[in-house]
């Protein structure tokens, strides 16, 4: 081995690497990035479970006295008092909450009677991990706190027959809580994402690099119809990932579809129109099949795999990071996917996510017109 040609040739690459500061740039900022977003921003322990309460027996003082087990715990989060199930199936449907504990209007006759009192508890299974790790939290507070009322009791009277409060559980919309039902919907909107973004990514970056953009530049085709052209075809391989995805998620894994189809097509047609104008708008900027197809990665698959909900429950993220989650576009079409999928919401329910993947979709198809210009240098 002759080490001066090995000393020439790591020299060489020094030197290119050092005239593509960009790809240098992202080959540090990744690695920060993931340490930042795995070490500060996820976990894998589940606290601040939003909760809605109806108490029905609010005029006693055990209810509230109840009720301190949750308020006083870092494992809940109380975000709302309610007095019918109209609230708590519109905050379940939307994903305000978590789950909601109806307490019923005997609940310190059964107690003070020695009797069982019911406790309902409402949750979306939707996410099952979630649900699964809330049950076990609520089932917890509900022994610990029988176990309260049996050393009071004796401490009282000297016997041990004092009432309890008898949990009765209703998981809706995945009553088996069935992980596969929570991860394809997300799968789906990650394949999508990615997919649509890293092929337009590079489709503009390769006609630079075969200098065939130079050809295209002298004929009499707008740069809006170059993008829209372009457009076009990874549009229907979008579409077609998305009808793959919908049969393999019905037919192999079983995943209820309860939504309506047509709001299915519509709403998706919004995230595609997004995310390829963004991987179009990427390829006008990095000009290199390399650098363009690494800035895809890193503004598609990152986010939508961390920071969109798909794994990890963007409730449970400090509060910094949720606010970054506002600005990804996945968080939107993972949370609409999941409730056409599970709980067949309508419009009415998603408006908001449906309008933030209209003003995605307008944003980033004008940034790639006005990025892309028909010129050289």
């Amino acid at each position: 081995m002759n080490f001066k040609r090995v000393l020439a040739i790591s020299s060489k690459e020094f030197i290119q690497i050092r005239r593509d500061p960009r790809s240098l740039a992202l080959a540090l900022f990744i690695p920060v990035l993931l340490l930042i977003i795995f070490g500060y921003g996820l976990s894998l322990d589940i606290d601040r479970v939003r909760t809605v309460v109806w108490n029905q027996d609010a005029s006693s003082q055990l209810s509230r006295d109840f009720l301190l087990n949750f308020r006083n715990s870092k494992y809940f989060k109380i975000v709302k008092y309610t007095d019918n199930y109209r609230d708590i199936q519109r905050m379940i449907d939307s994903g305000d909450v978590i789950m909601a504990l109806v307490i019923p209007k005997d609940f310190s006759h059964f107690i003070e009677g020695g009797k069982s009192s019911p406790l309902q508890l409402l949750v979306d299974g939707s996410d099952s991990n979630t649900a699964t790790i809330a049950m076990g939290y609520v089932r917890s507070v509900v022994t610990g706190y029988n176990v309260k009322l049996i050393v009071d009791f004796l401490n009282r009277h000297g016997v041990s027959q004092p009432g309890s409060v008898d949990m009765r559980s209703r998981i809706w919309y995945n009553m088996s809580l069935s992980s596969t039902w929570f991860i394809v919907p997300g799968v789906i909107a990650m394949i999508i994402m990615i997919i649509a973004a890293l092929l337009t990514s590079i489709c503009v970056a390769k006609e630079w690099e075969r200098g065939t953009m130079e050809q295209l530049i002298s004929t009499p085709v707008k740069a809006p119809e170059l993008i829209i052209g372009k457009f076009i075809p990874y549009f229907t391989i979008g579409f077609l990932d998305l009808f793959v995805g919908v049969v393999m998620a019905r037919l192999f894994f079983g995943v209820p579809f309860r939504g309506s189809y047509t709001l299915l097509v519509f709403l998706s047609s919004l995230f595609l129109v997004g995310a390829l104008s963004q991987g179009i708008f990427i390829s006008t900027v990095a000009r290199s099949q390399l650098l363009a197809s690494q800035l895809a990665m890193l503004t598609t698959f990152i986010p939508t795999m961390l920071l969109s909900g798909f794994i990890y429950p963007i409730f449970n993220m400090p509060q910094a990071v949720q606010a970054v989650t506002y600005f990804i576009p996945a968080r939107y079409y993972v949370t609409i996917l999941r409730g056409l999928f599970l709980k067949g919401n309508g419009i009415d329910v998603m408006w908001d996510e449906a309008l933030f993947l209209l003003l995605f979709a307008l944003l980033m198809f004008s940034l790639a017109i006005k990025k892309f210009k028909k010129k050289v240098f």
